[in-house]
């Protein structure tokens, strides 16, 4: 007589060999290496400190100018 064969852990086998490619080739397409990174990192560093050496003195804390004028609603007949 035939052996009793659970389908469902053959099936789920499957589909786990099938992610496990999928994100082979996810991170052959679309990983960086180390180096890339910390290239990037420095890039964006050097970005920030550049923009934040460029910024005028006492533009912070300021309010922002609003449009003169009645509100919407306010004295309007």
């Amino acid at each position: 007589m035939a052996k009793v064969v659970n389908l469902n852990r053959f099936r789920k086998q499957k589909a786990k060999a099938e992610r496990t490619k999928r994100a082979e080739v996810n991170r052959r397409l679309h990983g960086r290496t180390e180096a890339e990174r910390a290239r990037e990192a420095l890039q964006k560093e050097q970005l920030t400190k550049g923009v934040e050496g460029a910024k005028l003195e006492g533009t912070e804390g300021e309010q922002p100018l609003e449009p003169e004028g009645p509100d919407e609603g306010e004295g309007c007949e």
